[in-house]
C-alpha cells in the first residue's frame, strides 16, 4: 500500500510539473550559443515564442521550464545574432544581378571581353550596363578612356559603374545620347577629358549627365530586385540592412513588400538627401514598422578615394593638381544639418577623405556641442586626421566603416595618400576607442555583401588569399569580440534598435543565425570559407 502511494505521488508530482511548464514555440538546443549582450555570455540554447527570445540559458534547464511545439537540436553548432550590414544598398544589390558584373576584371580587354558575353546573353538590352570595373587592379592604373567600348559597341549605348560607385566610364553613343561635350560641367563632379575632348569617364556628380538618359526600372522591377537581394543576403546570415541612401517611391515599395508577406529582411532606410525628400520626411517625421525603420538620412560630403573623388586636405601624393572635391558645399551641409538636429532624424553623411571627415565633424560638433544620445553617424570614416578622432567622443559620432574598404583599397592607398597621412586611414581600432563602439558594414555592392569578409578583414587586416602576411596596418586590427558586437549589437544601436534586436535576449526579436564553424574559434584563413547554414527573422527559419 505504501509503494503504492508512493507511485501515486510521484505520478501526481509529474503530471503537476507538466501542467505547470510554460507554453513555447521553439527550443533551440545543443547549441554554442553567442549571446552578444553586455557580459558577452554564451549558453547552450534557447526559447523562442511568437517571434521573440523568451529565455536563454543551459538545455536541461529549459527543457524542464518550458513545453515547445518543436524542438531543434543543431549538434554543437554556433549560433550567434542575426547579422547586421549598417551601410549598404540594397536596391543597388537586386540592380547589379541583371547587369554585366565586372568586378575582379583584370584588364580594360577583359571588362570588353565580359560585356561581349553579356551582350550575347542579353539581345534585347537597349543599354548595356555593368558595375565593378576597377582600374587599380589593371597593369595600366590610369583611368580608362572611351575606345575599345566604341570599337565594341559602336550602335549601343554603354554605361559601367566604377567598383566604388563613383564613376562611371561610358561610350561615345551614351555621351550623344546624354548630349555631353567638352563644356559639361556641375559642381561635385567632373568630366574626364583627353585631348580637350570627353574621355569616356565622369566622376561623382558628372554621372547624373548620363543616368537622366539611362532606362529607369519601374516598380515591378524594383520589387523582382528586392526579392533577388533578400536571396542573397539571408544566404549570407544578414537579418538587417541598412539602406545607405534611398527614395521616398522606394521606402514605400519596400513598405508595401513586408506588409504583403513578399519581403521579410529588416531594413533601415536612410532616406536620399534632396529638398523634395526633406520637405515630406521632416513634416512626416520618423517612423517604425515590425521591418522597416525610417529615421535617417543619408548625406554625402565627398566621393571616393580609387577615383580621386575623396576631399582631401592636401593634394593627392599621386595626383598633385587635385585634392578631390566636395559634393554640397559646407554651407549646404551645415545647413541640412541644422534643420535634422531641429528634427528627430539622424545625420548619417559619407565622409571618405580627410577633409571631407574634418568638415563634417566640425559641423556635428558645432550642433551637438557635447555627448548625447542623436547617434549622429560618419558612413566610412576612411581618412581621418590625427587632431579629429577626438571629436568622435566629444560629440558621441558613431564612425560606421567597412572593413574589405581597407583590404580592398590597400595595393593603392599609399600611392594616393602618401605613407604618413595612410596612417590615419581605416583606422577601426582608434576610431573604436573613442565611444567603446564601432558598426561594421560593407557598402555593397561595392563590396561582397557577406558579413563575414568584413569580419576577417577587421581581425586579420588581409584579403581573400590572406595577403599580406601579417596584416595591414595591424596596429588597428580589432578582436573578434569587438568585430562581432559590430555587426550585431552595436549596429543595432547605430540603428536605435538595441532594445529590438543585436543580441540573443529574452524579449528581443528572434533574428539569429546558425554556421558551420566558430568564427569566435577557427584561425583566421578560415573565416572567409565558413558557410550560413540557417537563417532567422522573428522565429521563422527563411535560409
Amino acid at each position: 500500500m505504501i509503494r503504492l502511494l508512493l507511485l501515486c505521488s510521484t505520478a501526481l508530482c509529474l503530471l503537476w510539473a507538466c501542467s505547470t511548464k510554460k507554453k513555447a514555440d521553439l527550443l533551440i538546443t545543443n547549441a554554442r550559443v553567442y549571446t552578444a549582450d553586455s557580459i558577452f555570455s554564451t549558453a547552450e540554447a534557447f526559447v523562442i515564442q511568437d517571434g521573440k527570445f523568451l529565455a536563454v540559458g543551459s538545455a536541461q534547464d529549459l527543457a524542464s521550464q518550458y513545453d515547445a511545439d518543436s524542438t531543434a537540436d543543431l549538434g554543437g553548432k554556433p549560433v550567434y545574432p542575426g547579422f547586421y550590414d549598417p551601410h549598404a544598398h540594397f536596391l543597388g544589390l537586386g540592380q547589379v544581378l541583371d547587369q554585366a558584373d565586372l568586378v575582379g576584371a583584370s584588364s580594360y580587354d577583359e571588362v570588353v571581353e565580359r560585356l561581349k558575353t553579356f551582350a550575347t546573353n542579353h539581345p534585347n538590352v537597349t543599354w548595356i550596363t555593368g558595375r565593378g570595373w576597377d582600374q587599380n587592379d589593371w597593369a595600366d592604373k590610369t583611368f580608362p578612356t572611351k575606345e575599345k567600348l566604341d570599337v565594341a559597341f559602336p550602335n549601343i549605348p554603354v554605361a559601367l559603374t566604377r567598383v566604388d560607385g563613383h564613376a562611371l566610364l561610358v561610350n561615345s553613343k551614351a555621351l550623344r545620347l546624354a548630349q555631353i561635350t567638352a563644356g559639361s560641367s556641375v559642381a561635385g563632379g567632373e568630366v574626364i577629358l583627353k585631348n580637350g575632348q570627353p574621355a569616356g569617364v565622369l566622376v561623382d556628380n558628372a554621372m547624373q549627365f548620363v543616368r537622366r538618359v539611362l532606362p529607369r526600372p519601374d516598380l515591378a522591377d524594383k520589387a523582382r530586385m528586392l526579392r533577388a537581394a533578400e536571396k542573397v543576403c539571408l544566404s549570407l546570415g544578414l537579418t538587417t540592412v541598412s539602406d545607405a541612401g534611398i527614395s521616398p517611391d522606394e521606402i514605400n515599395l519596400i513598405d508595401s513588400l513586408h506588409r504583403t508577406g513578399k519581403l521579410n529582411i529588416r531594413d533601415y532606410a536612410m532616406v536620399s538627401l534632396g529638398e523634395p525628400n526633406l520637405n515630406y520626411f521632416l513634416k512626416r517625421g520618423p517612423f517604425q514598422t515590425d521591418r522597416l525603420t525610417v529615421r535617417s538620412f543619408k548625406l554625402y560630403a565627398d566621393g571616393a578615394l580609387g577615383s580621386r573623388g575623396a576631399c582631401l586636405r592636401k593634394p593627392y601624393s599621386d595626383r598633385p593638381e587635385t585634392s578631390g572635391f566636395l559634393l554640397l558645399s559646407p554651407a549646404e551641409l551645415e545647413r541640412v544639418s541644422k534643420l535634422l538636429y531641429a528634427s528627430n532624424f539622424q545625420a548619417n553623411t559619407h565622409c571618405i577623405g580627410d577633409s571631407a571627415n574634418h568638415i563634417m565633424l566640425t559641423i556635428y560638433g558645432k550642433l551637438l556641442k557635447k555627448a548625447n544620445n542623436r547617434r549622429w553617424r560618419i558612413e566610412h570614416a576612411q581618412v581621418v586626421s590625427p587632431e579629429d578622432f577626438w571629436k568622435y567622443n566629444r560629440y558621441s559620432i558613431i564612425p560606421s566603416v567597412q572593413p574589405t574598404h581597407a583590404t580592398s583599397d590597400m595595393y593603392w592607398a599609399d600611392d594616393r595618400l602618401g605613407p604618413v597621412r595612410v596612417k590615419g586611414a581605416y583606422a577601426f581600432r582608434d576610431l573604436m576607442k573613442q565611444n567603446n563602439r564601432i558598426a561594421f558594414g560593407s557598402d555593397f555592392p561595392v563590396e561582397a555583401p557577406n558579413p563575414l569578409f568584413g569580419f576577417h578583414a577587421a581581425v586579420a587586416r588581409q584579403d581573400a588569399r590572406n595577403f599580406p602576411k601579417g596584416g595591414y596596418q595591424m596596429d588597428n586590427a580589432v578582436d573578434r569580440k569587438s568585430a562581432l558586437l559590430a555587426m550585431t549589437r552595436w549596429a543595432a544601436y547605430a540603428n536605435f534598435e538595441e532594445h529590438l534586436r543585436g543580441s540573443i535576449a529574452p524579449g528581443k526579436q528572434a533574428d539569429f543565425v546558425v554556421l558551420d564553424q566558430d568564427i569566435m574559434t577557427v584561425p583566421n584563413e578560415q573565416l572567409r570559407t565558413t558557410k550560413v547554414q540557417q537563417t532567422w527573422i522573428g522565429g521563422k527559419r527563411l535560409f
